[in-house]
């Protein structure tokens, strides 16, 4: 794992994460489907929010246990927030937020979140 630097596609959310860029999980729920990211869990105290807290707009649905933040400038999503099943806070990095990435270089793990 290394510490990345990732923005949004305007540059106000700035982020540092401590992320191995090389294992990502794409996910088929309504949301991830539609939106194209793919997801890197950290816990929250490998996650820095440099600068755009006050420009994030929060979305949930279903259960409303992942909270889905965006840019509301730009759109694009550079993370989620929710809690993992032994109730770690974490953060789902979108990896096509980092600078430098390169997406020939991850092994992408499929996740079916249509079946929860």
């Amino acid at each position: 794992m290394e510490k990345l630097k990732g923005s949004c596609h305007c540059g106000i959310v700035k982020f540092k994460a401590f992320v191995d860029p090389t294992k990502g999980m794409a996910c088929n729920c309504s949301m991830c489907g539609r939106k194209g990211t793919l997801l890197a869990f950290v816990a929250t105290d490998k996650f820095d929010l440099i600068s755009g807290a006050e420009n994030l707009t929060d979305y949930q649905f279903g259960k409303k246990t992942i909270h889905h933040t965006f840019c509301n400038i730009c759109g694009v999503t550079c993370f989620h927030s929710g809690t993992s099943a032994d109730g770690t806070l974490m953060k789902a990095v979108n990896l096509r937020c980092l600078e430098n990435f390169d997406i020939t270089k991850v092994e992408i793990k499929d996740y079916n979140g249509r079946a929860l």
